[in-house]
């Protein structure tokens, strides 16, 4: 049990409470930044577990990033790729629809993609969201245009 971002031995209630709020293994410093971090931008847990399954698989992911209009869950910069993940898409209404579709439309004009997963996802279907998630990039790479 080694903490997932600077490797450091884990005691088992660190451990253990770390995979009680996070779902990942972290020392007790880095689950005092991360409670920051979901303080101020209510970041899902399933973000979390995403962001660290997507570092895992050397994609280089940025957790809470902010694109100059609002805090983006997991960006992968190098392709252009947001990625928000929903909590509550059982209850969206039209005007959620319409908000989200206008979102996508500034990233789209902004040269960036943006997908949203559903929760429910991450939380039963981890391994085949991280592993279309890789195809999506290996996707957006093949069509950037090299210089």
């Amino acid at each position: 049990m080694i903490c997932l971002e600077c490797k450091k031995e884990l005691s088992y209630i660190d451990h253990k409470n770390a995979i009680d709020a996070f779902g990942v293994e972290l020392c007790a410093k880095h689950q005092v930044r991360l409670n920051r971090l979901i303080l101020k931008n209510n970041t899902p847990k399933e973000a979390i577990q995403l962001y660290y399954g997507l570092k895992e698989r050397n994609l280089n992911p940025m957790l809470e990033w902010w694109d100059g209009k609002k805090s983006i869950d997991i960006a992968i910069s190098r392709v252009k790729l947001n990625i928000e993940i929903d909590t509550e898409y059982n209850m969206l209404t039209h005007e959620q629809a319409i908000n989200d579709l206008e979102e996508a439309m500034h990233s789209f004009k902004n040269g960036f993609t943006t997908i949203r997963i559903p929760n429910d996802l991450i939380k039963h279907h981890f391994t085949e969201t991280i592993n279309n998630i890789i195809g999506i990039v290996e996707g957006l790479n093949a069509n950037i245009k090299k210089i």
